[in-house]
């Protein structure tokens, strides 16, 4: 009953001038008209808040959408940075282990002339013990042998200096604790404070590195 009053409020309306004339003729049809009104309303307001819901359920998606990008975007920062560092890493291993490999090939015979530096040093004294004064025709064997010497010591020299062994013979030179060891300081007239003023053995670089200090007297103030 409720229903059918509602259906005449409707139909009487000015609103529906036709419908008041269906109703004198037809009041059940009225009712029907009224209810068809009602029911496109309701779907309006289905679909509408369908949409609505719908919007919303988008909304939160690409809320998600962009938070999972930021949170890949930040994973694939980190991993860009160890990977990074871990290239840093390795270049740098490689160019110790290649620094390393050049050393040991500058520095590999260093045992060796160290060893060497010894029949060097007895060949310097051989010569030097010898009186220049009885090197003369009158001794050929004295001086063949002296001639010998000579050109063995040089020799050995020209193969030092190929394998980037050299001589230190610093004298006159300012003292270096790097290159030289002080045996003794003296003053000496004429000579300037902290010069070297005697070796007593020579000194050798290998490849720049000092393989030996120069055994030295160094002048003092007096």
């Amino acid at each position: 009953m409720a229903t059918v009053a509602q259906c005449v409020r409707v139909a009487l309306s000015p609103r529906y001038p036709l419908l008041r004339c269906a109703l004198r003729t037809s009041p059940r049809l009225l009712c029907v008209a009224t209810q068809q009104k009602n029911t496109g309303q309701n779907l309006e307001e289905d679909q509408s808040q369908s949409q609505n819901e719908q919007k919303v359920e988008s909304s939160s998606a690409e809320k998600t959408l962009v938070e999972e990008k930021a949170k890949l975007e930040e994973q694939l920062k980190e991993v860009t940075d160890k990977y990074k560092r871990a290239l840093a890493d390795a270049e740098n291993v490689r160019q110790r282990s290649q620094k390393l490999v050049e050393e040991a090939k500058l520095y590999g015979i260093q045992s060796f002339c160290k060893d060497l530096l010894e029949v060097a040093d007895i060949l310097e004294k051989a010569t030097e013990s010898v009186p220049k004064e009885e090197i003369k025709d009158e001794n050929p064997h004295l001086k063949s042998l002296y001639e010998g010497l000579v050109m063995t010591e040089v020799q050995i020299q020209k193969v030092f200096k190929k394998h980037g062994l050299l001589r230190l013979n610093p004298v006159g030179a300012k003292f270096d604790p790097y290159e030289h060891e002080a045996l003794f300081h003296a003053p000496m007239q004429g000579k300037e404070p902290g010069t070297i003023a005697l070796v007593s053995k020579i000194g050798y670089k290998l490849h720049g590195r000092t393989l030996r200090p120069a055994l030295v007297g160094v002048v003092k103030d007096a």
